[in-house]
């Protein structure tokens, strides 16, 4: 063999050798990363919802630089996992994956792992015109997320641990964009079906993360077969929870107990965060039960949840008073606790405020969810890491860190709202109910009363309450909704381009009012006078398709005017009703207007229905 020849075989050789060297530190490095059934559940292994925006739009994504700026911070933090959103429709998650993989480069002991989320949506979401198809999905958009996540996982398997099919995709107060959970189940099972044939990593764990009622721990017409078969199909649940939203919309947990008024606001405030959490697991606990029923044995995870520090309406001080800096702390710590003792793992919404969420309102609480903010400052919830020298040297977009209110506790805490008591509390859903009634049974009582000042049904008169609680519901957060104790319904519009709200039955079936037919709908009214819309009673089901609205127009150009001053209003059911028999009354008293209202006040009293 010549010089040359030998030289050319040594020269492979050594190429080999080196390419065997190689390939045995790549498997060495998959061996030593840990799976997810390692890391899900693990406190050495705490986990973050990320997002790393920082301007008003997503089309706007974080550099590598800043990304790497955001992941040397939640290190820091002790933070070892992270929940992303979207794949294929914006750039962020490929840019984290390789942010990460160059701190692991320069650090083989750099610990960052991702739980990809993928965006799953409805036929035709987000349509104006009404031709969302909810039982269909965005075949284009889904199937470009969930081939991008496959893509991911297969490039950085020891960075990706799960896949998330769908955010928040299967609860039906997303409107715009719902699947229902058979749309989900296909995917679940085409990655099943990948990991089994060797094409994905079979140590990657598939979920869906949605609401606890998505995953049959509320309402029981969730409670369907094609859940059960999801919730077979997924490695484990992403449980979302939202105490923080409930202290306004469903506040049985929210408030300042009796014996509790005499406190000092800071164990008044730790008394009533300490049962938000309980709230948390009830709604975790309404999943297991579920689960349990349907004789599975799967892991559940807490996908999402978290408390912001700032809001400007419903939660702030005009709201229930939940949004400020020390009740997000309490509400971090707490839950980090319960989880960390329950084996789970806590996707805590989120180490960064963005202002994309609500662009047009600047104090709205969707922006201000994180634990530091867009302007460095480092909220409540973290003071203590920063005090021992955590975020020493590191910088968000090249500005280093600082503590919120200059590190002022005592500024902080001046500031901190009282929780409201539940003794003075408005109310958003009425407790006067018949408890012998029964739903969808017609109503035999000459009035049928939702809330009056006078009118009490007794065994001496022929009236009745509804067979089920009613709750006050704005629709799509577009108005403000609540009841004072002495049964005044009072209505605040946002800023919106339609705003509409409804006293809704809360039973499977809607209540039956067909010996009403020929009778009226009564109630008293005043606010401003410049205000339009329509207002009467709702049939059926939206998301099922069958709603229909028996509306009178109310405001100016209309014949029924609204001043500042009270005026009662008897409207005849027979003239309102637009072709319903009035077996299914869902929305007992509602409200909808197609015109721009911001700031625009409401209020009702005395409402009910009679047959004369």
């Amino acid at each position: 063999m010549s010089t040359f020849l030998k030289a050319i075989v040594l020269c492979l050789s050594l190429s080999l050798l080196v390419a065997c060297d190689a390939a045995d530190r790549g498997a060495d490095e998959h061996l030593q990363s840990p799976t997810a059934a390692e890391i899900l559940g693990n406190p050495d292994y705490p986990a973050f919802s990320y997002g790393g925006y920082r301007g008003k739009s997503r089309d706007l994504a974080p550099t590598h630089e800043q990304l790497t700026e955001d992941l040397k911070i939640l290190s820091a933090m002790g933070i070892k996992v992270l929940r992303t959103y979207n794949t294929s429709q914006y750039p962020q998650v490929e840019r984290l994956l390789a942010a990460i993989k160059a701190l692991k480069d320069q650090d083989p002991a750099f610990e960052m792992y991702l739980m990809i989320g993928t965006w799953i949506e409805a036929h035709n979401a987000w349509d104006r015109d009404g031709r969302t198809d909810h039982h269909r999905g965005n075949i284009d958009n889904n199937t470009s997320e969930i081939d991008t996540a496959v893509a991911m996982a297969n490039q950085y398997p020891d960075i990706v641990k799960a896949i998330a099919v769908g955010n928040e995709a299967m609860v039906q107060w997303a409107v715009n964009y719902f699947v229902y959970p058979k749309t989900v189940l296909k995917w679940v099972n085409h990655l099943q079906t990948l990991k089994a044939s060797g094409e994905l990593n079979p140590d990657i764990w598939i979920t869906s993360s949605d609401n606890y009622e998505s995953w049959g721990g509320g309402a029981k017409f969730y409670q369907t077969e094609d859940l059960a078969a999801l919730i077979k199909a997924v490695d484990f649940l992403s449980v979302h929870t939202y105490p923080f939203h409930d202290s306004f919309y469903n506040q049985d947990f929210w408030g300042v107990l009796a014996d509790e008024e005499q406190l000092s606001k800071q164990e008044m405030t730790a008394a009533a965060m300490a049962r938000a959490v309980d709230y948390a697991a009830s709604q975790y606990q309404g999943v297991a039960d579920y689960v349990e029923s349907l004789g599975l044995d799967k892991p559940i995870h807490i996908g999402e949840t978290g408390w912001a520090s700032s809001d400007s309406a419903a939660y702030g001080a005009k709201g229930s008073k939940a949004a400020d800096e020390y009740k997000a702390k309490l509400f971090y710590n707490y839950m980090r606790d319960w989880t960390d003792r329950a084996g789970m793992s806590l996707f805590y919404f989120e180490a960064f405020d963005e202002q994309w969420k609500d662009s047009g309102n600047a104090w709205g609480s969707e922006n201000h969810f994180g634990l530091i903010r867009l302007n460095n400052e480092v909220k409540y919830a973290l003071w203590d890491i920063f005090d021992q020298g955590g975020f020493d040297g590191l910088t968000r977009d090249g500005r280093p860190l600082v503590k919120s209110y200059g590190g002022d506790e005592t500024k902080l805490l001046a500031e901190v709202l009282n929780p409201p008591f539940k003794s003075r509390m408005a109310i958003r859903k009425t407790t006067t109910v018949n408890p012998a009634a029964v739903p969808g049974e017609a109503v035999t009582a000459d009035r049928y009363i939702v809330v009056h000042e006078s009118m009490q049904p007794s065994d001496s008169n022929n009236m009745t309450y509804p067979s089920a609680v009613l709750k006050l519901i704005p629709w799509e957060g577009t108005v403000s909704i609540e009841m004072s104790q002495q049964g005044v319904v009072s209505i605040t519009t946002r800023t919106s381009d339609w705003w509409g709200t409804s006293l809704e039955f809360q039973a499977e079936v809607g209540e039956n009012l067909e010996n009403f037919k020929s009778g009226y709908l009564h109630f008293e009214i005043r606010g401003d006078a410049d205000v339009s819309f329509n207002i009467g009673f709702q049939t059926g089901r939206y998301l099922d398709g069958d709603q229909i609205n028996s509306f009178a127009a109310f405001g100016p150009g209309t014949a029924n005017q609204v001043t500042d001053q009270w005026s009662s209003y008897k409207l005849s059911i027979d003239e309102l009703n637009a072709g319903t028999d009035l077996k299914d009354l869902t929305g007992i008293l509602s409200l909808l207007s197609q015109n721009p209202g911001e700031n625009k006040q409401i209020s009702l009293k005395n409402i009910y229905y009679s047959r004369d």
